[in-house]
């Protein structure tokens, strides 16, 4: 992948390619360049759903599914979709999972009871149009989390973990898996809009009750929403 970020469909297909590269070891680097918190940060995402046993809750960019397991043992029916074929034949779930393209998700219009989505919000094309695809896909009062990386407010916090996200990550994804791939992680951040643009966008794609919380001390955030009423 380039060292500049790429856009438009130049994006879609770097990801794509970028993902099946490193899916045969993704797991184990998020395992290794997180410490394990990352385990805890979906459990989070997942308990915050609030919703009854047996709900329908797709998993947005769903990778190797750590989130549908996760879904699953909450009491939940998770369904996967991604683009990258790499990621789904690596993925260690027994839900069922399509390759397919979030922005035109392939689920009927208020089929779903929810919607979550694990580091992924860098990675797509436009963000508006993942949100009203979600608006679309989730019936009214039904609920999303979605989890991403976030910036430490705290100023010391925020410097070690520019030093480790920045420099450190880089160098475990090389050691591990592909370095160019760790290499474009820290740098992806700078797709994200600010908080502020990020909760806007998606009180105006049809959600209320537009949450942000940040965990282990900033470095990651949870958003959560509910689908407005009709």
């Amino acid at each position: 992948m380039a060292t500049t970020l790429p856009q438009g469909t130049d994006k879609v297909r770097a990801v794509r390619d970028m993902f099946d590269t490193i899916a045969p070891r993704y797991d184990l680097v998020n395992r290794v360049m997180t410490f394990g918190l990352d385990r805890g940060w979906r459990r989070a995402a997942v308990r915050s759903l609030a919703l009854d046993a047996g709900a329908g809750v797709l998993d947005v960019a769903c990778g190797t599914g750590d989130l549908c397991r996760e879904l699953s043992a909450a009491g939940y029916r998770p369904v996967g979709i991604d683009s990258s074929r790499g990621m789904l034949a690596h993925a260690r779930t027994s839900a069922p999972l399509v390759q397919g393209d979030a922005l035109r998700l392939p689920v009927p219009t208020g089929r779903l009871d929810g919607a979550v989505s694990g580091f992924a919000l860098r990675n797509f094309v436009a963000l508006d149009g993942l949100f009203a695809e979600l608006a679309r896909a989730v019936r009214p009062d039904g609920r999303i989390a979605l989890l991403d990386v976030a910036t430490p407010r705290r100023a010391l916090v925020r410097a070690g973990h520019a030093v480790y996200f920045g420099h450190v990550v880089p160098r475990i994804g090389a050691a591990l898996s592909d370095g160019e791939a760790y290499r474009y992680l820290p740098k992806s951040v700078a797709y994200l809009p600010s908080p502020g643009d990020l909760l806007g966008s998606l009180s105006g794609a049809g959600f209320d009750s537009v949450e942000r919380r940040l965990l282990s001390g900033g470095i990651t955030q949870l958003i959560t929403a509910t689908r407005r009423p009709l």
